[in-house]
């Protein structure tokens, strides 16, 4: 009798221990939609496994394409990690996002801690790439009136405020820097400039190549090729700009729920902030971790407050007015 009941019990923690770890393969893979570039994602994915053992599954998209699909996915979530979108987009679609404080929340400066529901993962700046084979010293543009230049006609890449986080934001920079009335005018006659993309990360690159003379994009897209050797420098507008974090959440009702806090926590880490300075330009968002030498200190850089609430809030009116200036310059 004994031997039975004792058999039974047994049998009884088995199922329960399964329970209780998620199964043995449930907590071996997370899930990441991410509009990090490609070069991010093939360095810090491999990064990530080795040091804890849980594969990446990282599905590349645009940053709205990103958020259109965690919401289409809602009621039966397929993604653990948004990593590496527009704080407004976050903002915007916090009730998709589960709170989380990760491990080293002390580290993180209150500035950065501007989120609902979502995180800060890295600090970014706004600013243009030139091409120094293209525009001479006394034509290159520094602040925002300056990319409406005529000569500047066809000259600037920058992406698409529809489909792309960081375009949106550089839109939101210019009406945050003049307010909205004067704004939209100066914005207006810098888009009559502009050549569209549909991939943010490929205005740096056809400044490099020559295909346009400016880009409009993120400071450690710009400084990738700056250290690569390329004919570009970067300039930081001088009438401001944008310096604010990008983030990222656990998605509410992540299917590897203890995975998706082990990569927040890793991608928060000094070890994963301080790759991200030297090897891909960005800024940390950790106290404990230098920025890289060749960038200058924030202090140094004319910067205006975001507010990602007033972004995140009128940006489906900022994108339909964007969308009807598209279609006005018959672009």
């Amino acid at each position: 009798m004994k031997a039975r009941v004792i058999f039974v019990v047994l049998l009884l923690m088995v199922p329960l221990a399964l329970f209780a770890t998620g199964g043995p393969e449930a907590e071996k893979t997370v899930v990441l939609y991410s509009a990090h570039t490609q070069e991010i994602i093939d360095g810090m994915a491999p990064m990530f496994e080795r040091a804890t053992g849980i594969t990446p599954e990282v599905v590349k998209l645009g940053s709205s394409d990103v958020v259109a699909r965690v919401r289409a996915e809602k009621d039966n979530p397929q993604c653990d990690v948004i990593w590496s979108i527009g704080g407004e987009q976050l903002e915007a679609e916090s009730d998709l996002l589960a709170p989380y404080t990760p491990k080293d929340w002390d580290k993180i400066p209150d500035v950065f801690k501007v989120g609902t529901n979502w995180l800060p993962y890295t600090g970014i700046v706004m600013v243009f790439i030139v091409n120094t084979d293209m525009v001479p010293e006394n034509l290159t543009p520094q602040s925002w009136k300056d990319l409406a230049d005529s000569r500047l006609k066809g000259e600037i890449s920058s992406a698409r405020a529809d489909k792309s986080g960081s375009s949106y934001m550089q839109l939101a920079t210019v009406l945050n820097v003049y307010g909205e009335d004067q704004g939209w005018e100066i914005y207006e006659d810098i888009l009559a400039n502009f050549v569209l993309s549909g991939s943010s990360s490929a205005v740096p690159r056809f400044v490099n190549d020559g295909e346009q003379a400016v880009g409009i994009t993120l400071e450690d897209n710009a400084f990738r090729f700056v250290q690569g050797g390329g004919p570009v420098k970067i300039v930081y507008p001088s009438d401001g700009t944008t310096a604010a974090p990008d983030g990222m959440a656990l998605v509410k009702g992540a299917p590897h729920l203890e995975a998706a806090k082990q990569f927040i926590d890793w991608a928060l880490s000094k070890e994963a902030q301080e790759f991200l300075v030297q090897e891909m330009g960005r800024r940390p968002v950790r106290v404990d971790a230098a920025i890289s030498p060749g960038l200058p200190p924030l202090d140094e850089i004319t910067t205006k407050p975001y507010d990602f609430g007033w972004s995140a809030s009128n940006k489906s009116n900022f994108v339909e007015k964007w969308t009807q200036l598209v279609q006005k310059l018959g672009m």
